[in-house]
């Protein structure tokens, strides 16, 4: 069975790593707890669209590229087939902008 907030987490996930971001730097800037965010990236908890967008802005990652990733992952899990509407240009470059390094950031620890 397609658990959505599976794969919301995995989506979410998947773009900090990508970043090469900490669930520390994530969670701050998003303004929820560090075992919260865990919590949604492992699927264990639903976000709440407030929490998700709040999430999206963290990682500079718009949210309708987060929903659209997970439509296809579950059309793929539904043996749907998936036309890709994205070219693959402007998908490296949103991800590419997301992983900048923010200058409003500061490390934590």
């Amino acid at each position: 069975m397609i658990v959505l907030r599976r794969e919301i987490g995995d989506v979410l996930r998947d773009a900090r790593q990508r970043q090469g971001r900490t669930l520390r730097e994530v969670s701050s800037a998003a303004r929820v707890s560090l075992g919260y965010l865990s919590e949604v990236e492992r699927g264990q908890k639903e976000a709440s669209s407030e929490l998700l967008a709040s999430i999206c802005e963290a990682l500079d990652v718009p949210l309708s590229l987060v929903l659209r990733e997970v439509s296809d992952r579950i059309a793929v899990a539904e043996g749907l087939q998936v036309p890709d509407t994205i070219p693959a240009d402007v998908l490296a470059g949103m991800y590419a902008r997301a992983a900048a390094p923010r200058e409003d950031l500061t490390p934590v620890g």
